[in-house]
Formats: C-alpha cells, sequence, structure tokens
C-alpha cells in the first residue's frame, strides 16, 4: 500500500460506528491518524470517553475492515488519549446528524 492509500483505509472506516452513536468513526473525528509501511497499517484512534465500554468492539471492527483491504497483511489499532477528544473532533455533517448544528 501506498500513502495515497490512507484515502482507501479511511474510506472503510466509515462503515464503523460507535454502537451508541449513529455516526461513522471517521465523521466522529475518533481517527488521528493513519501509518503505511509497506502492508502493514498502523492507526492511532481515540474514543468519545476514556470509560466507554465500547472500546473492545470498536477497535477490533477498525482492525478487521482495514485487515480485509486487498492490500493488507496486518494492522495495529492503537487507542490513544491524548490530544483529548472533544465535539469539535466532529466533521460538520456529523455535527448536523446528531442535531448540533442546523440544517443549512
Amino acid at each position: 500500500m501506498s500513502d495515497a492509500d490512507c484515502r482507501s483505509v479511511r474510506e472503510a472506516l466509515k462503515g464503523c460506528y460507535d454502537p451508541e452513536i449513529p455516526v461513522s468513526v471517521v465523521e466522529l473525528g475518533l481517527i488521528y491518524d493513519i501509518r503505511i509501511k509497506g502492508r502493514e497499517v498502523e492507526i492511532d484512534m481515540t474514543l468519545t470517553a476514556p470509560g466507554c465500554p465500547m472500546a473492545t468492539p470498536i477497535s477490533q471492527d477498525v482492525q478487521k475492515r482495514v485487515e480485509d483491504l486487498e492490500d493488507v497483511d496486518s494492522v495495529k489499532v492503537d487507542v490513544v488519549w491524548e490530544p483529548r477528544w472533544t465535539m469539535e473532533c466532529m466533521s460538520r455533517e456529523a455535527r448536523k446528524k446528531l442535531g448540533f448544528l442546523k440544517s443549512e
């Protein structure tokens, strides 16, 4: 995989949701970094709260979705807490969908 394939990884992750929030982890701003070295992918992600009971299922879903990409041999998902997630991390569309912004 090349660095240009970060888009493919992000696209795959648009199907990954926090079960309690109807917005993808990408639009929630939970994916902080994607590093690709050859066929290995490493992802730094966070969650909306440190005590999130869905931490393991969400990170496993992130890993599986990326492992399912054709040119990927291995995936490492690191859940990080810095920088701290805030609502400003969400995309404009996510904030609209969740009712934090009025529809235009």
